[in-house]
């Protein structure tokens, strides 16, 4: 006895299913970068630096050292050196450099350097930097209170722009810690919208 043929799979349907999951990987991708932030604000993976907090008045810049409180909030018996590092990521036309390479700062006070980023190319581009900290158990206790991360940047053609950040090493980090890294990569926002708004229309 003969079975049935099973009925044709309509194209139409076939190509409306790979469209769809083609799209999902494309807002995938997009969501990447704010997914990353969540998981090392919560996890501390990657050495993740603490979240935005309050800023009080006066700060070090570019290594002129102010106390961020009261005087027994800050250890003058310490010193750490904090290095600056930043990358910018392929498919990102930008230029990027911290204008402090490095300075050496008491726990518990409030610090202030800069950033230098430009846009190489000739088009408005918006960039999104994401921070690490090595060693990694020190992130915990590297507060950001003004940082250029917590937002997206927007830089015109062949725009420069001076990014700050204002930072503290907090008092409880480990006493075995002598020096703490502090890098930023900077990634595309707009090809991850591109990639993802092309992969919609096809």
């Amino acid at each position: 006895m003969d079975q049935a043929a099973p009925p044709p799979v309509s194209h139409k349907r076939l190509i409306g299913r790979l469209l769809l999951m083609v799209a999902a990987a494309f807002a995938f991708a997009f969501a990447l970068v704010p997914l990353y932030n969540v998981l090392c604000e919560v996890t501390g993976f990657n050495g993740k630096t603490a979240g935005q907090g309050s800023i009080s008045k006066g700060f070090g810049v570019g290594g002129l050292k102010t106390a961020a409180g009261p005087a027994s909030a800050v250890d003058l018996e310490r010193r750490i050196r904090v290095e600056f590092t930043g990358t910018v990521m392929p498919g990102l036309p930008w230029d990027m450099r911290p204008l402090t390479l490095s300075l050496e700062v008491h726990p518990g006070e409030l610090q202030q350097v800069s950033y230098l980023v430009r846009n190489t190319s000739d088009r408005p581009i918006t960039g999104q930097a994401v921070p690490s900290v090595s060693p990694g158990q020190a992130a915990q206790h590297f507060e950001k209170i003004e940082c250029f991360c917590f937002s997206q940047q927007t830089l015109a053609p062949g725009e420069s722009m001076e990014l700050p950040l204002a930072f503290i090493v907090k008092p409880e980090v480990d006493r075995d810690i002598s020096q703490i890294t502090l890098s930023y990569a900077f990634f595309s926002i707009d090809g991850q919208r591109q990639t993802l708004t092309s992969g919609e229309a096809q």
